[in-house]
């Protein structure tokens, strides 16, 4: 199946399109997602994986707007056909 990450400020300049199309299987997770993502655009990997490939603590991963972090099993929130993903830096401002 196919799923669109929405991409927002510097991430989708990194990625190219604000929206983003990936191919997953069943059974795979918001992990699984994000490394289809981020596989070949090294501009967007280095913005939102760290060193050890881990995701850097200031993104924001929602599915369905929810932050998959605080409110689901995190990268590992298993995926669903009409799931909307969505990328976000850290936001700052006054």
């Amino acid at each position: 199946m196919t799923l669109e990450w929405k991409l927002f400020a510097d991430l989708a300049e990194r990625a190219g399109d604000k929206r983003v199309s990936v191919d997953v299987t069943a059974g795979d997770t918001v992990g699984d997602a994000l490394e289809a993502l981020v596989a070949g655009r090294p501009d967007l990997e280095e913005r939102v994986l760290d060193g050890d490939g881990e995701l850097r603590s200031q993104i924001h991963v929602l599915r369905n707007g929810n932050n998959v972090l605080v409110d689901e099993e995190g990268l590992e929130t298993e995926l669903e056909g009409d799931d909307e993903l969505a990328l976000f830096p850290p936001v700052s401002g006054g």
